[in-house]
């Protein structure tokens, strides 16, 4: 007997239970058959209590308790229904249904319902692209939840990680996936195990096309093997043929397009037969990519055009943004330019809109690489500024090759555009040198790229496609040095190391506060973007800033006596945890009282303290404040003289 006839059975031999006792109930069985993906039959044992889904289910005669629950049950399979039969309007719907029983439940001083229901929230959101708004609300869920419910924590982890990666912050949904590791082995829950491992090797399918690692694929396979085995075991075919779309996917970056159709295949049969018409409408996008990448394009547009026009009635607008890219960026390949530009230009706006400013970036992204030909170059410069500053944040490797490509496209076309009008004013080849014309552009170039990136070298560099600020240092210094005074930052010493010429005396404490473009910073910092970012702005404010990627290098820098005035470490790195390495610093005789700070996205702060940080500074809100902060610990330090290391 399947568990759809179960429950209606158990539905009808309690027919003599209370309203309320009824109510209870339904929400169970509901309960079970939505975590089983049973929307429909979930709905049906609902409908005493919620005949007409347009409408907020009936609550005469029920406790509050009740109430809460029914409103939860009903919200949460609004949101589910909505995705799945594309309903307009059904996502807000949801949030309205799920925020009253959650006032209820705080009244009523249930916080692990609370939680749930917050969960059950930031879901609704992350389908409608607003990952902020997701992201905040799975983090005021885990704060609510006691920590005995650890099965409802590994359930509102796996959420937080399928969030950050779809914000392409891959290294925080590793770290948030880890710590849902032993919660979900300690579960005696299929349905949990097998959501966590789909959703783990989605994870390590993004990190292997980002970083090229075969070891990535190989465990994708693994993880999506162990998703089928717990889904199958679980009697959820909803799961199962996401799994099939998640391995057609993996075989389809790979270039496995054979195998990718087949996995294709059959997850599009079973979402067919569950009705599912939004996640048909995903499976057909992800089909699109797959004949896009074998260059048939028509067949492919017909697939991307179907879905799209699927996706529009419903409220996954990140979904809906990411499939127009697709469709714009297959038009521009069949020639159909303006109508290219218009679908991306909607994905733009779409994303936007929704939240997902990833989305966006890559949507901007897209409109340089196949309409960058037949864009005006301010323009396409446009563009570019605006995908750098939306994808400011990314932690996915392929995001940041994409920019640094487009950034040469703009580059190339910027300096297209100056030779053409430096020829166009050539008169006659008499006395003409090729070198001083070269001259000419190239100072144009420089004086535009330092006047837009406000005097910064670091950032001028950048625009130019040049991969180190000295560079740009050697062009000035070399060819035009009068460009010097359109710079905003003093000139650094060559390396972090050396000392001032002239002088081999160990600069004082004092000294580097009166001149502070002599103090060494040290940044401990994976992410290239945000070493770029912090170096710009340290730079600004005449801080010589070192960078290194790996906390063992930074130990081992840290253990000899290189003289460093203030560390900036972050916590998660490779080889050692930015936790760590402060710990072995401060065992360090000459480094106990080094300024230390951590700038981290990680809610570590109480253990950073512990671990003998002087300062915290969460890496998305207050990298500004940086100058403050070390200025202040300076200041500390020369108040205090056992300080100076």
């Amino acid at each position: 007997m399947n568990l759809t006839t179960q429950l209606t059975r158990l539905t009808k031999e309690n027919s003599h239970l209370t309203t309320n006792e009824r109510a209870q109930l339904a929400c169970q069985l509901a309960k079970k058959l939505e975590k089983s993906g049973e929307y429909e039959a979930a709905y049906e044992v609902l409908s005493e209590l919620w005949p007409d889904r347009s409408h907020s289910p009936k609550l005469q005669n029920l406790e509050e308790v009740t109430k809460a629950e029914v409103l939860l049950r009903a919200g949460t399979l609004a949101g589910c229904l909505g995705s799945a039969n594309q309903t307009e309007g059904s996502q807000e719907t949801a949030k309205n249904l799920i925020t009253k029983s959650i006032e209820l439940f705080e009244n009523l001083r249930q916080p692990g319902r609370v939680a749930e229901a917050r969960g059950d929230l930031a879901v609704c959101y992350w389908r409608e692209g607003a990952f902020d708004e997701a992201r905040i609300t799975l983090k005021s869920a885990l704060e609510a939840l006691s920590d005995d419910d650890f099965e409802l924590r590994a359930v509102l982890l796996i959420r937080a990680g399928i969030v950050e990666m779809d914000s392409q912050r891959l290294n925080e949904a590793l770290r948030v996936f880890n710590e849902a590791r032993p919660l979900v082995e300690q579960a005696e829950n299929d349905p949990l195990k097998g959501s966590f491992h789909m959703e783990f090797a989605l994870l390590f399918r993004r990190l292997a096309v980002a970083e090229s690692r075969q070891d990535f694929f190989d465990q994708a396979m693994i993880e999506n093997a162990a998703a089928s085995f717990y889904h199958e075991k679980a009697g959820n075919i909803r799961y199962l043929a996401r799994v099939e779309n998640n391995l057609g996917y993996l075989y389809f970056t790979i270039g496995q397009y054979k195998d990718a159709h087949e996995h294709l295949d059959r997850a599009r049969k079973l979402f067919v037969r569950l009705k599912d018409v939004g996640t048909v409408a995903q499976v057909d996008e992800t089909r699109a990519r797959t004949l896009l990448a074998e260059g048939r394009l028509r067949q492919a547009e017909r697939m991307v055009k179907a879905a799209v026009k699927t996706l529009e009635h419903g409220g996954q607008q990140a979904v809906l943004a990411e499939a127009l890219t697709t469709q714009g960026t297959i038009l521009a390949r069949l020639g159909n330019h303006d109508r290219a530009r218009e679908l991306l230009q909607r994905a733009i706006e779409i994303a936007q809109t929704a939240g997902d400013l990833e989305g966006a970036g890559r949507a901007y992204l897209s409109r340089i690489e196949e309409l960058g030909s037949r864009t005006p170059t301010d323009e396409m410069a446009s563009d570019f500024r605006s995908a750098a500053e939306l994808l400011a944040s990314s932690q996915d490797p392929a995001t940041n090759k994409r920019l640094i490509a487009c950034s040469t496209m703009v580059i190339d076309a910027l300096a297209d555009d100056q030779i053409q009008k430096a020829t166009e004013k050539i008169e006659s080849w008499e006395g003409f040198s090729l070198r001083a014309e070269m001259t000419k552009i190239e100072r144009l170039l420089v004086t535009r790229a330092l006047r837009e990136a406000g005097g910064s070298v670091t950032k001028a560099s950048k625009l130019l496609g040049l991969k180190h600020h000295q560079s740009l240092i050697s062009v000035l210094e070399s060819r035009h040095r009068d460009l010097n005074e359109q710079r905003s930052v003093r000139k650094r010493r060559r390396h972090l190391f050396s000392k001032p010429k002239h002088s081999k005396k160990r600069t004082t404490r004092h000294e580097a506060s009166a001149r502070p473009n002599q103090l060494s910073v040290l940044h401990v910092e994976d992410h290239q973007l945000v070493a770029r970012m912090v170096e710009e702005l340290l730079g600004a404010e005449g801080f010589h800033v070192e960078g290194c990627a790996s906390g063992l290098a930074a130990w081992e820098i840290l253990k000899t006596n290189t003289n460093y005035d203030v560390l900036i470490v972050d916590n998660n790195l490779p080889g050692l945890s930015g936790l760590e390495l402060v710990l072995r610093v401060r065992s360090i005789p000459h480094r106990r009282h080094l300024p230390i700070i951590m700038l981290s996205g990680d809610d570590i702060e109480r253990e950073a303290w512990r671990a003998g940080v002087d300062a915290f500074l969460h890496k998305a809100e207050a990298v500004e404040q940086l100058p403050s902060t070390i200025s202040r610990l300076l200041q500390e330090t020369s108040v205090n003289p056992n300080k100076i290391t």
